[in-house]
Formats: structure tokens, sequence, C-alpha cells
């Protein structure tokens, strides 16, 4: 096999990385590098080309994720024309449904890799990048009214509880208490 073209190198290693973020959010850090490559399409061998070592690419994947939170954060303000109180209302909806609830894998990575986060060594770059995410987060659902930190845990207390209980009636409750009482609140 001839070797693949700089291009090619690097959509492989984006590919890598979005498939890495999506799983890792949905099945923990501890997916395997050889189950990883797999779902990326590509080769247990080309890994090594491409990262340095798996946290290296834990590292890069969180970073991925929480690009992809504030993309999100970012579109829905420029969606209610600056109005940040109505984008993060909306956020807010989005954030504690049942769709989001059932889609770890692009879901938010504060609830996703929580567990990921706290079982990991702090002197990580994820971890970093993972602490940083959360209180950039958290400065973004402040109000005039209400801390962020307050509002995000709320959510993120919400959600991670809402999938532990999936397929119960409490599952639901969950996400509507916690949607009323930060709709209440803003």
């Amino acid at each position: 096999m001839g070797r693949v073209s700089q291009a090619q190198a690097e959509e492989n290693r984006r590919r890598v990385v979005e498939t890495a973020s999506r799983l890792f959010r949905e099945q923990g850090t501890h997916v395997s590098v050889a189950d990883l490559m797999k779902a990326a399409g590509l080769t247990h061998g080309g890994f090594y080309k491409q990262f340095a070592s798996k946290e290296a690419l834990i590292d890069e994947a969180t970073a991925h994720a929480f690009e992809g939170l504030t993309q999100l954060r970012d579109a829905g303000l420029e969606q209610y024309a600056g109005q940040r109180e109505a984008a993060q209302q909306a956020l807010i909806d989005i954030y504690l449904s049942t769709e989001h609830r059932d889609d770890a894998a692009d879901g938010c990575p504060a609830a996703a890799l929580a567990a990921d986060m706290a079982r990991g060594a702090g002197d990580r770059d994820a971890h970093r990048v993972y602490t940083e995410g959360v209180s950039d987060f958290a400065e973004w659902l402040a109000t005039e009214d209400q801390d962020g930190i307050t509002r995000l845990c709320t959510m993120v207390g919400a959600l991670v509880l809402a999938r532990a209980t999936k397929g119960s009636p409490l599952s639901e409750e969950i996400l509507t208490t916690a949607r009323a009482a930060l709709t209440a609140t803003s």
C-alpha cells in the first residue's frame, strides 16, 4: 500500500478526532484504540502515525467537543440577533430535551466527560480544556438574576440523572422539572 498524501493524512486525523469525540462522549474514554479506529474506518496501525498516545487523542477530542459546544452557543446567539437571554433559554430547552438526553455522542461534553475527567490525572491537557470549557459555559449562562454555575450545575446534573434513569417516568420528570426551574429564574 502506498503512502497517503498530506491532505489525506490530515483528513484521516480529523476523522479520528471527530470519531473519538463522539465515542468518548457516548461510551467514555476507555474505548480501545482498535475500536476507535474501526469506527473511524481506519486501521489500528495508522493511529500511532497520527497521535503520540491515546492520552494525546483524548486531549484533542475533548477540545474538539468543547469547540462544538461553543459553536452551538454562538449559533444560538446569532439566531436570536444577539439577545443573550433568548439564546440562553433556547439552549436550555434543547439541553434539557429528550433528544439531547438520548444523543450523548453529539451532546454536551461537560455532562458526558465528567466522570472520566474526575478519574483522570489533573495535570493533563484534557482536564485543563474541560475545566476551561465548563467555566466558559457557566459564564455564558449567567444572567443578572442567577449565576451561571448554578444554572450549569442544574443543567448538567439533570442531564446526567435523566440519562441514568432513561426508560422510567423519572427521567422525563427530571428534565421537565429542571427546565421549569431554570425558566422561572430567568
